[in-house]
């Protein structure tokens, strides 16, 4: 068997790996197990919280550690533990909402748990995917998004496109925490200086890789810092034009096995 030219594939999930309908693909299966077969080792990184990302992880036999919650999370999918959480300050978290908030008018806010068994908190307006709908808890009084430890905290405007809202976001509390945008309805703030990269960058450690032998694929903003760390980035034809612009290359769509595509010609070389 061919060795595969890369000792570590990282794959984003929403929008990458994971097609429309959030199912991942025989193709990529087989091309995933393939790579595997000769000498790869497989690390999902994801924006989804652990809890969010299992269903996912277990569909298709994912077993090893696992990047989540934009690099807060290092889990082990196999145990379903963490081995690794960054929190968010509530402090903090506060402060910036309310720092973006005097320069956007009302947002809809919604907490993500640091912990594995404490429920997503949803605040009034705030639109969750279905995915997450059973595993979150809706309150009225904003205060209680607090009542929890907090992983990142997610925005969203009834006016401003995601764009605007991050960069406003960014424009507003940027001193305090990083701002991300990781997808439609996806605009969230991280503890400062967290990012895909430093979540990534545990995991190859852990399994003996390092940015030199990564090919890392993505199709959002959240993904520049794990590109920049990642010796090939590899940007879905769906990806963001901020993404396209700093990948190393652009396979074909999530929903037209992207990721398989460039991994079978990867098995070839």
């Amino acid at each position: 068997m061919t060795a595969f030219p890369f000792r570590l594939i990282a794959t984003d999930l929403d929008g990458t790996l994971a097609r429309s309908d959030h199912s991942v693909s025989a193709r990529t299966k087989a091309a995933l197990a393939a790579a595997t077969g000769a000498g790869a080792r497989h690390v999902v990184v994801t924006g989804r919280p652990a809890q969010w990302a299992k269903p996912t992880l277990d569909e298709i036999g994912y077993r090893g550690l696992a990047v989540c919650g934009q690099g807060g999370q290092l889990y082990d999918a196999g145990s379903h533990t963490l081995v690794r959480s960054v929190g968010l300050d509530r402090a903090v978290a506060g402060a910036a909402v309310a720092k973006v908030a005097d320069r956007t008018g009302a947002l809809a806010l919604a907490a993500i748990p640091e912990r594995l068994e404490d429920p997503v908190v949803a605040g009034p307006g705030f639109e969750l995917m279905p995915l997450a709908e059973e595993m979150s808890e809706r309150v009225e009084d904003v205060a209680r998004l607090w009542d929890r430890p907090v992983g990142k905290v997610m925005l969203q405007h009834p006016e401003l496109s995601d764009d605007e809202l991050a960069d406003a976001a960014r424009e507003a509390a940027g001193e305090l925490v990083t701002v991300v945008m990781a997808g439609p309805g996806c605009v969230e703030l991280l503890p400062l200086g967290l990012s895909k990269a430093t979540g990534l960058a545990l995991a190859a450690e852990a399994l003996g890789a390092d940015a030199s032998s990564t090919i890392a694929f993505g199709d959002m903003p959240n993904d520049i810092p794990m590109f920049a760390w990642a010796g090939h980035g590899v940007a879905m034809a769906n990806a963001h034009p901020a993404l396209k612009a700093v990948a190393n290359e652009v396979t074909a769509t999530n929903d037209e096995d992207g990721v398989a595509v460039v991994l079978e010609q990867c098995g070839r070389v």
